[in-house]
């Protein structure tokens, strides 16, 4: 019997849409002719001539950055978001299941890039979906909420030498943005459930929770993975997140919607005076002050579409970009901030020459074997017409991460052996000395650090969802999670409505192959282990055909697709390897530009990227709003003198806090002055 669970859906927004006409597409009306206009969202255009702080970028970590900087009351925050605001489409964005059947990816609320053609995957252009509308790709995703491992993270602390980004620091921020909700009892002995609550967080902006409605295959997950010998975790967020377990994801559990940056971090703020929200402003560059070297960025270029005209905010403090993977270094570049063979090429004059930017770009890769099945799935309810209230809060759970052993048995020594002596400068995608010191750099902690460790290479998925058009199908995804392989974006036109060229270079080196290929043996292996064997039939694809490694390797390289997780472009790094941003995620060059993002990330992680971008947004608003007011860094948990940073509603501030709060929701400087006065001595090394 399958478990369900209470739903309330949010009412359907396309209908009020559609009758509206003219003016901002995204502003919707209820049935008498009210605007329905969310607060601190600017409709109309008409923001303040300058900021102290100008975000770049509303997405995961922008719109997270935004609230906690416009907590203080002094400080005034413009986020500049290229996508409309979603709110036309809201109902697609909220409810769990539309992400599978009607979800925002080939809409205008997609980015739509398209990658180069991968030489080693078919010669294709794949396309690399990324959200343009608020709240980015955390309103468009699948909705994993999977941490990264202590292993991964401090091997990225060690990489530029900085306890600010140890795996405790992230650890702390990421349960700070997070209220985890355990699942019903129901739910949790049906799917197979585990997990500790110690390891969660209790009042942050983001909701995590599993939902009310699952699937009886769901629970023969770890079952299986553990009669193939894969480990079975109790608790895959404190640091060990690998071996199989069902993971959580991004709802909210009080109404069985979509928890994603702006629902968590900006819809429950009241009014906020010092904080101003602009849709449909695309960055076309920033602005500099060059009478010194380190340079000053003093304004921030944007126009509304390619035919618009440009106007410019003025930056009284700092600029924060937050735009991913792709468009950090992207307005990086057009601001004339790059490497210079490549600004020169596209006719943008070299303010800084940074080597490093659009360099060490990383992905997850993936692609599955799927078979036929009898049993019910998502897809096949879904054909049959159930739109009931608890099967819209059903999306893919069930994971797996496993490592090198679980997959290459006893000759896993060998294997690392072998790439060991297949580090070749010749895949880097630069001549540049320091981007080749980078790429060797991230070569060697990803073989000497990650490889051999319990860390997952490769994350097995359970997809119940239904692909090519057949709902009644198992699949069972594998997806690369270190790649041995690093491409680079960079920009072909000075025009910032032309999108820049990504090549990931997928399959560039061979371990990348090797790996993937046994992810999918694996996959193979689950579909014919019991309990899950039980309801699997014929396999549909790659099929019986393919059984050399030959076979398997083609298989791959005509099927593989993003898992929608690009990073690194933007990599924190020293300077001398390819660096883009330092500790304090400052610009190299830049005297009052930071980067903010997943293209930070010097490595990938065997986890999706959203929980540990949350953290990162909130450590950097803690290391910005320490410089600036004193407060904020250390983080709340570990320093007793530090503010809270609550900001939302779900988010539960001290009754002190509260009360001091004034009209706009923001912390009055007087309820900091404290702080500041005690952390004044531990603060001074830490200024930038």
């Amino acid at each position: 019997m399958r478990s369900l669970g209470l739903l309330a859906l949010t009412a359907s927004l396309s209908e009020l849409a559609s009758a509206f006409s003219g003016g901002h597409r995204d502003i919707y009306h209820d049935h008498i002719g009210h605007d329905l206009r969310k607060r601190n969202i600017v409709y109309n255009a008409q923001i303040a001539d300058s900021y102290d702080f100008v975000i770049v970028g509303g997405g995961t970590a922008g719109l997270a950055i935004a609230s906690r900087l416009s907590e203080d009351s002094n400080t005034t925050v413009l986020v500049l978001e290229a996508g409309d605001t979603g709110d036309a489409v809201a109902d697609r964005i909220n409810t769990p299941v539309m992400a599978y059947y009607s979800g925002l990816p080939g809409t205008s609320y997609d980015w739509a890039y398209t990658t180069v053609s991968q030489s080693n995957a078919g010669s294709r252009q794949l396309p690399w979906p990324r959200g343009k509308v608020l709240g980015g790709s955390s309103a468009m995703n699948g909705m994993y909420h999977i941490r990264p491992s202590k292993l991964e993270v401090d091997a990225w602390s060690s990489l530029i030498g900085s306890d600010k980004w140890s795996w405790d620091s992230l650890f702390d921020t990421m349960k700070e943005s997070e209220t985890f909700t355990p699942p019903s009892s129901d739910i949790q002995a049906e799917a197979g459930i585990q997990y500790v609550a110690s390891s969660r967080g209790t009042n942050g902006p983001v909701h995590a929770t599993y939902p009310g409605f699952t699937l009886p295959v769901v629970g023969n997950w770890t079952e299986t993975l553990g009669n193939l010998g894969v480990e079975v975790t109790a608790d895959a967020y404190n640091g060990e997140g690998w071996g199989a377990f069902i993971a959580t994801s991004s709802i909210n559990p009080s109404n069985w919607t979509r928890s994603y940056a702006r629902s968590a971090y900006i819809d429950p703020l009241p009014p906020r005076s010092n904080l101003a929200i602009l849709p449909n402003a695309t960055v076309t560059r920033l602005i500099f002050d060059s009478s010194s070297s380190n340079l000053t960025a003093t304004g921030v270029e944007w126009a509304a579409s390619a035919s618009a005209a440009k106007q410019t905010v003025s930056v009284k403090k700092e600029v924060i970009l937050a735009g991913g993977a792709v468009g950090s270094p992207h307005v990086l570049m057009l601001s004339g901030v790059g490497p210079q063979d490549v600004l020169q090429a596209a006719g943008v004059d070299v303010k800084v020459a940074l080597p490093g930017v659009g360099q060490h770009l990383q992905d997850h890769i993936s692609t599955s074997v799927t078979f036929k099945t009898t049993t019910d799935t998502a897809a096949s309810l879904k054909a049959a017409g159930d739109n009931s209230a608890a099967f819209l809060s059903f999306i893919n759970s069930a994971t797996a991460y496993v490592n090198i052993t679980d997959l290459l048995g006893d000759s896993a020594s060998d294997f690392k052996t072998q790439i060991a002596g297949e580090l070749s400068t010749s895949l880097v995608p630069s001549t540049d000395a320091t981007v080749i010191k980078g790429y060797e750099t991230i070569y060697n902690t990803t073989l000497n650090t990650l490889l051999m460790s319990p860390i997952g290479q490769v994350e097995i998925l359970l997809a119940l969802t239904g692909t090519g058009g057949d709902s009644n199908v198992i699949t069972i995804q594998a997806a690369l999670q270190h790649p041995f392989s690093q491409g680079r974006l960079y920009i072909t036109s000075s025009d910032a409505f032309t999108q820049p060229a990504i090549d990931p270079q997928y399959l560039s080196h061979t371990a990348d192959t090797v790996i993937l290929r046994e992810g999918l043996k694996l996959a193979r292996k689950i579909g014919g282990t019991a309990p899950l064997s039980a309801v699997i039939g014929d396999e549909i694809t790659p099929g019986s055909s393919v059984q050399s490694d030959d076979d398997w390797d083609s298989y791959l390289a005509k099927n593989i697709g993003t898992e929608y997780h690009p990073s690194c472009s933007c990599a924190m790094l020293p300077r001398e390897q390819g660096g883009v941003v330092d500790e304090n995620l400052k610009v190299y060059g830049l005297a009052n530009v930071r980067v903010a993002d997943a293209s930070v990330f010097p490595i990938q992680f065997a986890a999706h990227l959203q929980a540990p971008t949350y953290g990162l947004a909130e450590q950097a608003a803690k290391i910005i709003r320490a410089t600036y007011n004193g407060v904020g860094w250390p983080s709340a948990s570990s320093n007793s003198t530090s503010t809270s940073t609550s900001g939302s509603s779900s988010a539960t501030a001290s009754a002190t806090q509260t009360a001091q709060r004034d009209r706009n929701g923001a912390l009055p400087l007087s309820s900091r002055s404290a702080f500041a006065l005690v952390a004044a001595g531990v603060l001074a090394s830490l200024l930038l």
